[in-house]
């Protein structure tokens, strides 16, 4: 076969990966379409689980684009919108939805909290330097859906989502870091290995909510999640005191 035929193919070939790439990323927008079926049916369960696949995707698909080099391969199909796309989709219109179907919030202030979530991811999609030079996120990030699955699994009131989503709303704005676990190069391999311990009892603790699925075993996730929330709180907090 001659070079020239073989270099053909080989492109052909970058570009298919690519547009497979392309593909992966978009499919989290058929989960969190998915979700948000589930939540206008009240099962509010199976949303979760279908925000947290959206979720994985968006973990690990930047690093597949990064792995097939997807921006020289189809330099006219710009990833990043599509990501944002879906993450302002996923990360805060789900969120918010979810916030007002299911009545999260005092009723009094249930409009206002929805408009307010989505005026500060706005702000957070359009910003260019949201995330730091060593991949750390800046301020809170429209990590709407992380919150939301944490109010849903710690279930102390109305009051107390109502003040955690208002915390949450001037973070947007402080320059506190957040971890990407996926992409901070510091303590990589323990952040992945507490981030699967998260995972595991984050999906237990989703389908404990719906039924008692080994309540003997329900303390010991809920400390094991716990801790590794408290691990990525840590990390974060190191790394917003340290200079720059």
């Amino acid at each position: 076969m001659k070079l020239k035929n073989i270099i053909f193919i080989s492109r052909k070939v970058n570009r298919a990966f690519a547009w497979a790439t392309h593909f992966f990323t978009a499919s989290g927008m058929i989960f969190g379409f998915l979700g948000l079926i589930a939540i206008l049916n009240g099962e509010q369960t199976l949303a979760f689980l279908f925000m947290g696949l959206a979720l994985v995707i968006d973990g690990v698909d930047g690093t597949l684009a990064r792995y097939v080099n997807v921006k020289e391969v189809l330099p006219e199909v710009d990833g990043s919108s599509l990501d944002n796309v879906i993450d302002m989709f996923n990360y805060s219109i789900l969120p918010v939805l979810m916030i007002y179907w299911f009545s999260m919030v005092p009723y009094s202030f249930v409009n206002l909290t929805c408009i307010a979530i989505l005026l500060a991811s706005c702000y957070t999609f359009a910003d260019k330097n949201l995330k730091t030079s060593d991949f750390y996120f800046k301020g809170f990030s429209a990590l709407w859906n992380l919150l939301v699955f944490f109010l849903f699994i710690l279930d102390f009131g109305t009051w107390f989502n109502f003040a955690a989503i208002c915390t949450c709303l001037v973070m947007t704005f402080v320059p506190i870091k957040i971890i990407h676990p996926l992409r901070v190069k510091e303590l990589r391999t323990p952040s992945l290995t507490v981030l699967f311990v998260w995972c595991i009892c984050a999906v237990f603790l989703i389908l404990q909510k719906q039924e008692d699925l080994l309540a003997d075993l329900y303390v010991l996730v809920f400390t094991a999640w716990l801790m590794s929330t408290g691990y990525f709180v840590w990390i974060s907090l190191r790394r917003s005191f340290k200079q720059s």
